[in-house]
């Protein structure tokens, strides 16, 4: 907490106004759910959309904050949703109480996700700009592919792998668990709307404190001018590391989470389209902005549904949506209208506050 009050004043407001905005919308939702003012595939939605922000608030560190372009965020998220999910399983006899099992999974998750960021993160790092991004692509296609093809059960002597499409053994022997193609099913739907708030705040809280700390000025430093922030001491390649693997590690976490929120899950969910629409969260919700992020997420992952009603111009109708919107907060016109209603930034102007938060 000391870290908060050193904070400048504008910076404060905007950290605590960020959790005050999450705590209030989840507050809210609650009461209208148990009142049953919302409909049942909107319920459904609450937690992939906790899910997403998570994610957006995870690549928005690496992007936003570090100023590194990554477009295999996804294979992070399958990481932590395979690890996560065959966890769960295991753990299903001897742990029945389902709120720690689902953190017990997230937790794997999150770890397994980690170590895959810090070991693709060792060639990965040391590029940048356009290179950094092709290649983090190239890795997210990689691992899309490595659980296409990959088995995993548990026979009478134990846990098996293999990398064959020939898994009749585990079949025979046992429990197949993760099916190449196939995915994992018969997954028991543990996520709740409560953990992915929780999830969402923790996201938010190890992300504040980290951009807060010396560690997040580095990764400003190296963002607003590399060779100079090189000449000062700061270790590039130490601190672009810490920050891809924190962002994998949460991403790892929001991919269990939203693992367990379906009987069944297949490695193709996690492809490139899915690291371009959390990239779109970010470049919607503004980089360097938490709570733009986490806006952009609910609002992208609710419009397509909403507009389900359009039919076969569903699509085509959210491309034109996003489209404006982009257009739209890109024009000073608008960003002068939105400024003067949003009190955390103008109370930062007034203080000299321009620090990302």
């Amino acid at each position: 907490m000391k870290r908060y009050f050193n904070l400048k004043r504008g910076n404060a407001r905007r950290v605590f106004g960020t959790y005050a905005v999450v705590t209030a919308a989840f507050l809210i939702l609650q009461f209208m759910s148990a009142a049953g003012a919302i409909s049942s595939s909107m319920r459904g939605m609450l937690v992939p959309i906790c899910a997403y922000m998570v994610m957006a608030i995870s690549l928005n560190l690496v992007v936003g904050i570090l100023g590194e372009l990554s477009l295999g965020h996804a294979g992070f998220m399958s990481v932590g949703a395979f690890s996560g999910v065959t966890a769960a399983i295991m753990m299903q006899d001897a742990v029945t109480f389902a709120p720690l099992r689902l953190a017990a999974a997230m937790l794997t998750g999150a770890a397994f996700a980690a170590v895959a960021g810090f070991l693709i993160g060792i060639p990965v790092l040391r590029l940048k700009g356009d290179y950094l991004a092709i290649v983090t692509l190239a890795f997210g296609e990689i691992i899309k592919n490595i659980f296409n093809n990959f088995y995993l059960g548990i026979d009478k002597e134990g846990v098996s792998m293999s990398m064959l499409t020939d898994s009749t053994r585990l079949l025979e022997d046992g429990r197949l668990i993760i099916g190449g193609p196939m995915g994992i099913g018969g997954i028991q739907k543990i996520s709740t709307f409560t953990a992915g708030f929780l999830l969402t705040m923790i996201a938010l809280i190890v992300v504040f404190n980290l951009v807060n700390s010396r560690s997040g000025r580095a990764f400003m430093a190296i963002r607003d001018d590399r060779i100079a922030a090189e000449s000062v001491g700061v270790n590039i390649t130490r601190y672009k590391m810490m920050a891809f693997v924190t962002s994998a590690a949460l991403a790892g976490a929001a991919g269990c989470l939203f693992a367990m929120n379906y009987s069944t899950i297949v490695a193709n969910k996690f492809d490139f389209n899915t690291s371009i629409l959390v990239l779109v969260f970010v470049v919607l919700g503004g980089q360097g902005n938490m709570l733009g992020s986490i806006v952009a997420a609910a609002a992208l992952t609710i419009l397509p549904e909403k507009l389900r009603q359009f039919a076969d111009y569903r699509m085509l109708l959210y491309a034109v949506v996003l489209i404006a919107v982009m257009l739209g907060t890109n024009n000073d016109a608008v960003r002068e209208f939105l400024r003067r209603f949003n009190p955390f930034k103008r109370r930062a102007k007034e203080e000299g506050s321009g620090d990302d938060i």
